[in-house]
């Protein structure tokens, strides 16, 4: 009888131990579980520390059989805070996922702002080389209108004889006879609607000094007067000298030294251009 006894004790002490040991293995790993992904630190999972050898259960002989093995109360008890650290993990995975979402939308939101930035400073590149384009264009033919310019400029003085007429005079008479009329008419239709010519018109007469002069500049004044009210002649293209006798001995071929002589120059330049 004795040897039943105490192998029930034997027994007894030996699932005892185990089931202790059970317990802290079971302890120790729920305290080291961290909870990743979370944004705040986790307190580590209680210790469940025995109470005494009953840990809650009522002291009889069906739960001093029973103690040590793992039933439905022990096991809720072991298996509570696990599945509250669960449910906070699943929350905190929950929440990560949705601040993930907020994150790639903004920065999917930021890269097509970036793009669409890119995009337009491509076009202004764009226009901006366009209009250098053009503007050198325009500089070009800026530099090419100066030089043609320059070179009507240069060539403002370079004036040719065209055309070259007689009017004569009696002697003291100032007023233009009709054949004089139709050569002036004859000489300056050409110049009509034309730039680029200038006429002169040089007066000789016989007599003395002062007097000879005087008479000279009479007879330029009445052919210049006829182009002016007649031709619409600008007075800016006549050029008017009074000589008097100084050319009449020197030009002894002139069968009358009572005379205006009119010349047209023209500008061959300036007529080119024109046209």
């Amino acid at each position: 009888m004795r040897y039943p006894i105490l192998l029930a004790v034997v027994v007894f002490l030996a699932l005892a131990a185990f089931a202790q040991e059970a317990n802290n293995i079971s302890s120790s790993n729920s305290a080291g579980v961290v909870v990743s992904g979370s944004t705040e630190a986790r307190e580590p999972l209680p210790l469940q520390q025995p109470q005494d050898f009953w840990n809650g259960d009522d002291p009889n002989l069906v739960n001093l059989i029973t103690h040590p093995f793992a039933n439905q109360k022990y096991v809720r008890r072991q298996v509570a805070p696990i599945r509250d650290r669960i449910d906070e993990l699943e929350q905190i995975t929950s929440e990560n996922s949705l601040l993930i979402k907020q994150v790639d939308a903004r920065a999917q939101k930021d890269v097509q702002l970036a793009s669409e930035k890119a995009t337009l400073a491509e076009q202004h590149a764009a226009e901006a080389s366009n209009k250098a384009q053009l503007a050198q264009t325009a500089a070009n033919e800026a530099s090419a209108r100066v030089g043609l310019a320059g070179q009507m400029v240069g060539n403002l003085d370079q004036y040719t004889g065209s055309a070259q007429t007689e009017i004569r005079f009696h002697p003291g008479q100032t007023v233009l006879s009709k054949t004089a009329k139709d050569a002036l008419d004859e000489m300056v239709a050409p110049l009509k609607g034309r730039h680029g010519y200038l006429i002169e018109v040089r007066g000789f007469a016989a007599g003395q000094a002062q007097a000879a002069i005087r008479s000279s500049q009479k007879m330029a004044d009445s052919v210049v007067r006829y182009l002016v009210l007649t031709h619409d002649i600008p007075m800016y293209r006549i050029h008017t000298l009074s000589v008097g006798n100084a050319a009449v001995t020197r030009e002894a071929k002139h069968s009358s030294s009572t005379r205006v002589e009119v010349s047209v120059f023209k500008n061959d330049s300036v007529t080119a251009a024109q046209r």
